[in-house]
């Protein structure tokens, strides 16, 4: 800063002030020759210590539990889509679904001297968590932490699963078991086998090495009526449809399918698989704005934000 102040002609005062908040104080004939005096020296200001000075570094922290999620990674860049509406910047920190990761990361971003924390993790270091949350404000993204009263923004999972099954009654299909990850703790997960439970007497299939001889056992039950598949989220339709595949079934003549979440390779699964979409970017977008309320001193209590998916009906479902 020194060196740019010289080189233009003004004090460092000036040039603090070009390049921070009060910019609007200087005469157009100094802040020209201070740009002119940063472009020829190549300035580029440590934008982490002008924040620790002021208090503020405007970062925002995210820890995710598995960064290859294309979920996790759609409410990312929601979560990013809003940072840079606001003029803040994203730190993302990926645990693997790793306890020890996920210690080691929370004080990694405890180090950036982050100003919030997005949370979409399994919540095994609950008391690091509850510790963190007293000097920071924090939002819960798709899972709940015990005991952790934050804003929690996700999908009604309830409602999602409701509609699944209305959809495949409304199709003819009489037979319906669910594939999902192992529960594992992770309350979303947990939410969806119960609502399915509910509503449905059919079995539940995890993605583990003996998803195909379940699937198979299931295919094979001649007096069940018209069946079908309701997969939890994308990874258990991705391993769903490879098993399938390894039977050589035929999905839209010997079983109906239906994923939640919509990614980008349904469409080229046979006629298409039928999706529940999560609003992803929604869901992105609510997280960081319910951050901003709590940073701007909002103390009403932890809220919960329910959002509803979109069904689209592709070729995996016809009718029976």
């Amino acid at each position: 800063m020194l060196d740019v102040a010289e080189r233009a002609g003004v004090s460092k005062a000036s040039v603090s002030r070009f390049i921070g908040e009060d910019r609007g104080l200087l005469s157009d004939a100094i802040a020209g020759r201070i740009a002119h005096a940063i472009d020829e020296l190549g300035y580029r200001p440590n934008q982490m210590a002008r924040g620790l000075k002021r208090g503020r570094t405007r970062l925002i922290g995210m820890l995710m539990a598995d960064i290859r999620n294309p979920y996790s990674v759609a409410v990312m860049h929601g979560v990013q889509t809003a940072c840079r509406r606001h003029g803040y910047s994203l730190v993302v920190c990926n645990t693997d679904r790793d306890p020890e990761q996920e210690h080691q990361q929370l004080q990694a971003l405890r180090a950036y001297n982050i100003e919030g924390l997005i949370v979409n993790t399994l919540g095994h270091h609950q008391d690091e968590l509850r510790e963190l949350q007293q000097e920071l404000p924090m939002v819960l993204v798709d899972r709940k932490v015990a005991h952790l009263p934050s804003d929690l923004v996700g999908l009604d999972n309830q409602l999602a699963v409701d509609m699944a099954l209305d959809h495949l009654h409304a199709r003819g299909y009489r037979h319906i078991a669910l594939v999902s990850e192992p529960a594992d703790g992770t309350s979303s997960r947990v939410e969806r086998i119960d609502a399915f439970k509910r509503r449905a007497d059919g079995p539940v299939f995890f993605t583990e090495p003996d998803l195909g001889e379940r699937l198979r056992d299931f295919l094979a039950d001649a007096h069940s009526g018209p069946k079908a598949l309701f997969c939890a989220n994308g990874v258990a339709a991705l391993a769903c449809t490879l098993a399938l595949r390894a039977l050589d079934t035929h999905r839209c003549e010997d079983v109906g399918l239906i994923a939640l979440d919509d990614l980008d390779w349904y469409p080229l699964v046979g006629d298409g698989i039928t999706a529940l979409a999560q609003p992803t970017h929604a869901i992105g977008v609510q997280a960081l704005e319910c951050l901003l309320a709590r940073l701007d001193g909002s103390q009403a209590p932890a809220q919960t934000f329910h959002f509803t998916p979109e069904l689209i009906i592709r070729g995996s479902t016809p009718p029976r």
